[in-house]
């Protein structure tokens, strides 16, 4: 009974026609499927009725006796027709017929006198408009062109080429429009060609290039290109896109139109004429689009399904063409509504009907229309039901619980309920679409449900099924519920001190805080009782400063997120300003922009600091040098000169002193009581640090045996005593025996020591 010669389905389809005015017209409608079938018409879509004019033929064929465009009342027999058939399992509509009367209008662009030189070029042209496209042919002289001429080339569009003209061609020419609907002639053109053929040089020039089409499959588009110039240039054609024209189908009429028959849609796209000087580079272009539409036809068709009640049927049909087609769906021949239970997805390619019942029994038409063309396809649903099933549960009730939980109890079905083997919640947010919902198994034997992880403050809708072996019953009556409202969660706070009167509470937005009209915020000090407050803070609000405060006192800060159910649980920190205050006595503030400037001087202190400290060591290192090698030769010169022995230490010094006026045992002599006096009082004053005491202990070591024999004695000498003489070189006398003397080296002189 589902097999294919069951279906109800078009063989013929009534297809587009154009109708001659008073001629009869027959539209052709076709069916298949089990009888009895009845079959009617319409026209945009209104029943059409017997009448004189028109009827059925008893092969459900409609016949038309005069087709008039226009009737007495106003009324035409234009239009789009479809067939519609009728069986006991559903109804099917055709496809949209598309019907027109054959006119034609009088010429608007008729051919022009033209006055051209041998060897030029002459194109003709007239238009008229009609339907069918009118067939037009040329006459030259009251005579058909001879179109086996290769000079003459006619386009389909009214137009006429005659290349390399000669002072034969000069004559006499008009158009001549044939169609179903008329024949008419266009005023005539004189053609005269002057003079010999010229041989001066001319630019390439494009005389009319191609004009932008729009056509359909499998028709034929011709572009038009024709160009002058001396010498003749070559005519190329291109695509703007750079992919190849091909070759299949391309044909090139006359000396450069572009013919391409057995349209695709893949030969969409600009074209580009372009003419060249031959040898050179020098070209002129054109260029028109051309647009190729293609009728809606399906890529998948709908199929014929059968289905248990309660089940989800979905049907699936794909349609391409260009532009894309719309698809509509109907059921039984009348546009589908979209409910709660029947969606359509993907660009209505897919129809889906959630919890099927005998209702939804029908033939299902996807029909896919675009302005080239429609088409349609479609499927037969079954729905299946098994005799003896259970009756729907009863007495469904859902009473709420909490803010996330609801409960459901039934009662069992009033027939048939042996063979029950357990039952079906179906459970679904009252706001979401069919396919949202989701289902819960209970045994047989229980008749109540907890439902739980629900959402507060949200209606549910439930219903019931019970199942057996051999199918669902019917659904229970939908019940709807809604949860508790629930108050909103904790927020986070954070508590950051400002200065010593002010701290800033922050807290985070967060999705658990759920619906929230706002926050309230409390403060107090730990030792009272009453809270400051409430503030009431907007919901969007996510910081408040308190001000004010006493630095000496720790305070307790509470905020909480409140809606219109109540006041959640709150949040409690404690915050003391004292360290703040102390922080704050023992680190003043500082001016930012003074150590700012400070630090900017004491780095280009440190710098200049820096390069003055390497050039001295530089110096330093050159002078050392320097006065070691002088020093060398000095020493050597001076070592020379002591051929005598020396004088004694003592003698020397004596010698030395008296050049000063005193010897400097006497000095030391008189002064020893005051420079005691003198070096108490200092030593009580500035205590010897560790490291003068080890300079001290240098100095000595410096006079002990064991020191270097080229040694700096230290003295003090009173300015009144104090000369400046001639220096002299340091030099280590020399021990004859090539060793280093054991005693200590005598004084140096003054001069020496100066």
């Amino acid at each position: 009974d589902f097999g294919r010669s069951s279906e109800l389905a078009f063989v013929v389809e009534p297809s587009d026609d154009i109708a001659v005015q008073e001629q009869p017209l027959i539209l052709y409608c076709q069916v298949e499927g089990i009888q009895p079938i009845t079959i009617t018409w319409r026209k945009n879509g209104v029943m059409i009725l017997d009448s004189e004019n028109a009827f059925m033929l008893a092969n459900g064929s409609l016949y038309v006796s005069r087709f008039q465009r226009v009737r007495g009342d106003g009324s035409s027999d234009e239009g789009e027709y479809d067939c519609m058939a009728q069986n006991h399992y559903g109804l099917v509509v055709s496809r949209k017929a598309k019907i027109q009367a054959a006119t034609m209008s009088d010429f608007h662009i008729h051919p022009q006198n033209a006055v051209v030189e041998e060897g030029g070029v002459a194109r003709f042209q007239c238009q008229i408009h009609g339907l069918p496209e009118p067939v037009i042919l040329w006459h030259k002289n009251s005579m058909p062109v001879n179109t086996d001429n290769e000079r003459y080339t006619l386009l389909p569009k009214g137009v006429l080429q005659i290349t390399g003209l000669r002072a034969e061609d000069s004559g006499i020419f008009h158009c001549v429009a044939t169609n179903i609907a008329n024949v008419k002639f266009s005023r005539e053109a004189r053609l005269t060609v002057s003079g010999s053929h010229s041989t001066v040089y001319k630019d390439p020039m494009i005389l009319v290039g191609p004009e932008n089409l729009t056509l359909t499959v499998h028709q034929t588009a011709v572009l038009e290109c024709i160009a002058t110039g001396n010498p003749r240039p070559i005519v190329s054609w291109s695509r703007l896109d750079g992919r190849p024209i091909g070759v299949e189908g391309i044909q090139v009429l006359g000396t450069g139109n572009l013919m391409i028959s057995d349209l695709t849609v893949q030969h969409s796209g600009i074209y580009v004429c372009a003419a060249n000087k031959p040898g050179t580079r020098v070209r002129r272009t054109a260029q028109g689009s051309l647009v190729v539409q293609a009728p809606a036809e399906f890529v998948q068709h709908p199929q014929s399904i059968s289905r248990p009640v309660g089940t989800t049927a979905i049907f699936t049909c794909v349609a391409q063409g260009e532009p894309p087609p719309q698809i509509t769906w109907l059921r039984n021949g009348q546009i589908l509504e979209t409910s709660d239970h029947i969606k359509l997805k993907n660009n209505n390619s897919t129809l889906s009907i959630y919890g099927i019942n005998q209702a939804d029994e029908a033939i299902y038409q996807c029909l896919a229309e675009n302005s080239a063309g429609s088409t349609q396809a479609s499927a037969r649903l079954t729905v299946l039901w098994a005799d003896g099933l259970p009756s729907p549960p009863q007495g469904v009730r859902a009473e709420t619980v909490s803010a996330t939980t609801i409960q459901v109890s039934w009662e069992k079905p009033l027939q048939n309920t042996k063979e029950i083997i357990g039952y079906v919640l179906h459970i679904r947010k009252a706001a979401d679409p069919v396919e949202m919902e989701y289902q819960e198994a209970v045994s047989k034997s229980t008749f109540q449900q907890l439902v739980t992880d629900l959402e507060p403050s949200t209606s549910y809708s439930f219903y019931i099924k019970a199942y057996t072996s051999r199918g669902a019953s019917k659904a229970s009556e939908v019940t709807v519920v809604s949860t508790l409202g629930e108050v909103p969660a904790m927020p986070s706070l954070f508590i950051k001190v400002i200065n010593s009167t002010t701290v800033q509470a922050t807290w985070e937005p967060s999705i658990k805080l759920g619906q929230h009209k706002g926050f309230k915020l409390y403060y107090r000090k730990v030792h009272l009782s009453q809270y400051t407050g409430p503030v009431l803070l907007a919901s969007n609000v996510t910081a408040y400063n308190i001000t004010h405060l006493d630095a000496s006192v720790v305070y307790e800060v509470k905020l909480l997120a409140y809606n219109q159910h109540g006041d959640g649980n709150s949040t409690v920190r404690f915050v003391s300003l004292r360290e703040t205050v102390e922080r704050t006595v023992l680190n003043p503030p500082c001016d930012c922009m003074k150590d700012e400037q400070n630090n900017k001087t004491s780095t280009t202190g440190i710098i200049i600091g820096i390069h003055i400290g390497v050039t001295c060591i530089i110096f330093c290192i050159l002078f050392l040098m320097f006065g070691y090698r002088g020093r060398l030769l000095m020493c050597k010169n001076v070592q020379e000169q002591l051929s005598t022995p020396q004088i004694s230490r003592s003698q020397r010094s004596t010698t030395g002193l008296v050049l000063n006026g005193a010897t400097r045992r006497d000095r030391d002599d008189r002064d020893l009581n005051r420079k005691q006096l003198d070096m108490n009082e200092l030593e009580r004053l500035f205590p010897a640090s560790p490291s003068q005491e080890q300079q001290e202990k240098g100095i000595t070591s410096a006079h002990s045996p064991s020191a270097p024999h080229d040694e700096t004695q230290i003295s003090t000498l009173p300015l009144d005593e104090f000369s400046i003489i001639e220096e002299q070189p340091d030099c280590p006398p020399k021990n004859p025996h090539g060793s280093s003397p054991a005693a200590p080296a005598p004084n140096h002189s003054p001069a020496n020591e100066g």
